[in-house]
C-alpha cells in the first residue's frame, strides 16, 4: 500500500500491500465530467490509516492522507507534509519539522501532534491496530503492548518540540526511518478521529489529494479532488470513484464498454490478448508485487523450526513448477519468483543461498518428503485457501494438480467467497492449511518486505506476519540491518535473512506480478507506479 498488504495479479488482483481482492459490481456509470472511475475491492475494516494494511482500504486511504513524505512514480522519496527529516549522528534519533500550512479537510491544522497521537494511537495494543508494529523502533513501544492499557498512552520516544516540530528517539538506529514514514499508517490524524474513531472510519477526514465524499458499502467509495491540498503534485481530475466488483471479467467488460476508466489487473481470461485488444489502453511491465501462499509456522507436521517442517515445506515448494503457471495461467504476466523482495526492489537477487528450493523438481521433491515421513508420519488432505473473487482460482488449481502429480499427496482448494471474508479468517487465525498472501510494498525497500512479513514483532496479530513466524536469528539479522551505515551492508544482511527463510519457508514464493492494467480509450495520462498502482491523480478524460 504505499501502501499495503498484500490479490493474485494477471490472473487475480494485486493482493497487498497485503494483497487486496477483487472485488462488486454496482454500475460504473458515474463518469461524467472529469471524474475518474477505478476498479478496486471493498476494503477489509473502516478507513483509519493504522488498522489498513491492504489494496482494497490502501488504494483509497492513500489518497486521502497526505504523510510527512511521499513516493514518486519510481519509488523515489519526496518531502511532503515533512519540510526536514534530521538524524541525530548515529541515526537514533529524528527531529521533524513539517511545513506550514498544511490543514485537514475540517479546516483543522496539521500539528506535530497530528502525527505522534496517531502514532501512538496505533502502536497501541488496547485498539487493536493491524499496522501496530511499523511502529516497534520507537522508545515506548513494549509499554504499549502491556495489558490494562486504556488506549490513549503516548509513545514516550515521541516529543513535540512546539506545533510544527517534534522529535522521535528509536530503540535502535533505523536507517529507513525517513523513507518509511511515507507508509499509510505513519499519516496524520486530526483530534475528531479520537471523539469517535468507528464514525470516523466511515468517513474521514484527511489532509490528502482528495476528500471522501460517500462510502456506499460494496457499490462505490466516492472521492472529490481536495481544493485545499497543499503538495505539489496536484490532482490533474475532480475526482475519483472506486467501484467495488466481485469479478474482474466484469469490471474488464466495463472498460471495454467506456463504462469504467481503469482497472490495476487483468482477468487470467484476457492475459493472453489484452495488450492486443483495441478496445482498451494496456499497461504491462515489472513490478514490485511478490505472491505467495503461507503455512501457519505451528502447523503440526509443517512446523517451520522443525526438521521434518522444513523438509515438508521444501518439498512442497520444488514440487510447484512456477515457469508453467507463469506461462500457462498467466501467459506470461509474471515472472518466477527467486527471492523474498521483488525484481525491481534494490538487493533483488536470482542466486541466493537456498534458492534452489523455489525450482521444480519432482524427484528431489518426493525425496523430501520421504525424509519428513520417516521423522513422522503425515497423512492429511492439504488445502489451499484463497478469496474466489479475485481471480486466484486458476492458479490454486494448478497449484493442486501440481503438488499431486509430482509429490503424490492430497490437496485441494478451498475458494472463499470475498476478499473481506478471506482476510478476515486468516486475521482470526481460523483458516487450516496453506492460505494464499502475497504484498505490494509500502516503502521501496526490501526492509518492508521482510520485517513486516517475518520478524517476530509483526507476529500474534501486530502486523502482516499472518503465519506467526519467529526466529530470533531473523530479528537479530534485520535489527542490525537497520543499524547499517551502508546500503552494501545493509542489503548482505538481508540476504542473510532470505537464506534463512528460503530453508524455513514461513512462506512460499510464487511469483513476482508484473505491473498490468487496463484503462478506458480516451483516457490520458495512464501510468502505474512502483506499485503496481494507477497513478490515479494524474489520470484525466
Amino acid at each position: 500500500m504505499k501502501k499495503k498488504a498484500i490479490a493474485v495479479v494477471a490472473g487475480a488482483c494485486a493482493l497487498g500491500m497485503l494483497l487486496g481482492g477483487c472485488g462488486g459490481s454496482g454500475d460504473a456509470s458515474n463518469a461524467d465530467g472529469n471524474v475518474i472511475t477505478a476498479f478496486n475491492s471493498e476494503p477489509q475494516n473502516a478507513l483509519i490509516p493504522g488498522d489498513t494494511n491492504e489494496t482494497g482500504g490502501g488504494k483509497v486511504g492513500q489518497l486521502l492522507f497526505a504523510n510527512l513524505v511521499r513516493y514518486d512514480s519510481k519509488g523515489d522519496t519526496q518531502m511532503e507534509v515533512a519540510e526536514s527529516i534530521e538524524p541525530n549522528d548515529d541515526a537514533t534519533q529524528y527531529t521533524v519539522k513539517l511545513k506550514d500550512g498544511w490543514k485537514f479537510t475540517d479546516g483543522t491544522p496539521v500539528t506535530a501532534e497530528s502525527f505522534t497521537k496517531s502514532w501512538s494511537y496505533t502502536a497501541n495494543a488496547k485498539n487493536a491496530q493491524k499496522c501496530s508494529s511499523f511502529f516497534s523502533m520507537i522508545k515506548g513501544y513494549d509499554d504499549l503492548q502491556k495489558d490494562g492499557l486504556k488506549g490513549d498512552e503516548q509513545l514516550s520516544g515521541l516529543k513535540v518540540v512546539d506545533d510544527k516540530t517534534f522529535t522521535v528517539d528509536l530503540t535502535q538506529p533505523d536507517s529507513v526511518f525517513p523513507i518509511k514514514v511515507g507508509y499509510l499508517a505513519f499519516a496524520p490524524l486530526p483530534e475528531s478521529f479520537y471523539k469517535d474513531p468507528k464514525a470516523f472510519g466511515e468517513k474521514p477526514v484527511g489532509n490528502g489529494m482528495y476528500k471522501l465524499d460517500k462510502w456506499d458499502h460494496n457499490s462505490q467509495i466516492v472521492l472529490t479532488k481536495n481544493a485545499d491540498y497543499k503538495g505539489e503534485e496536484k490532482p490533474k481530475n475532480d475526482g475519483v470513484t472506486f467501484k467495488i466488483y466481485t469479478s474482474p471479467d466484469s469490471a474488464y467488460a466495463d472498460v471495454q464498454a467506456g463504462n469504467l476508466d481503469v482497472m490495476d489487473t487483468v482477468p487470467a481470461s484476457d492475459t493472453k490478448t489484452f495488450e492486443q485488444d483495441s478496445s482498451v489502453e494496456a499497461y504491462n511491465k515489472a513490478g514490485s508485487v511478490i505472491q505467495t501462499f503461507t503455512i501457519p509456522a505451528d502447523m503440526k507436521h509443517w512446523e517451520t523450526n522443525t526438521e521434518e517442517g522444513q523438509l515438508r515445506r521444501q518439498a512442497l515448494s520444488m514440487a510447484i513448477d512456477r515457469e508453467q503457471i507463469v506461462s500457462k495461467v498467466l501467459n506470461g504476466v509474471g515472472t518466477p519468483a527467486t527471492d523474498f523482495t521483488a525484481p525491481v526492489i534494490p538487493g533483488y537477487s536470482k542466486d541466493l543461498k537456498n534458492a534452489k528450493y523455489l525450482k521444480a523438481d519432482p524427484a528431489e521433491a518426493k525425496k523430501l518428503w520421504a525424509q519428513a515421513e520417516a521423522i513422522s508420519k503425515w497423512d492429511g488432505t492439504l488445502t489451499f485457501s484463497f478469496n474466489a473473487d479475485g481471480g486466484a482460482q486458476p492458479i490454486f488449481d494448478a497449484i493442486v494438480n501440481q503438488v499431486k502429480n509430482n509429490l503424490g499427496i492430497d490437496a485441494a482448494t478451498n475458494p472463499m467467497p470475498t476478499f473481506q471474508e478471506f482476510r478476515n479468517a486468516v486475521s482470526e487465525r481460523k483458516i487450516e492449511g496453506a492460505f494464499r498472501t502475497g504484498w505490494q510494498p509500502d516503502y521501496p525497500s526490501a526492509e518492508n518486505y521482510l520485517y513486516q512479513l517475518y520478524d517476530s514483532a509483526a507476529a500474534d496479530g501486530h502486523g502482516s506476519n499472518d503465519g506467526d513466524y519467529k526466529n530470533a536469528e531473523v530479528d537479530e539479522l534485520l535489527s542490525k540491518a537497520a543499524s547499517a551505515t551502508s546500503s552494501d551492508e545493509q542489503i548482505d544482511l538481508y540476504h542473510q535473512v532470505e537464506e534463512i527463510l528460503l530453508e524455513q519457508l514461513p512462506a512460499i514464493p510464487l511469483y513476482y506480478s508484473n505491473a498490468n492494467g487496463v484503462a478506458a480509450k480516451g483516457v490520458k495520462g495512464f501510468e502505474m507506479d512502483w506499485q503496481n498502482q494507477p497513478i490515479y491523480e494524474n489520470m484525466t478524460k
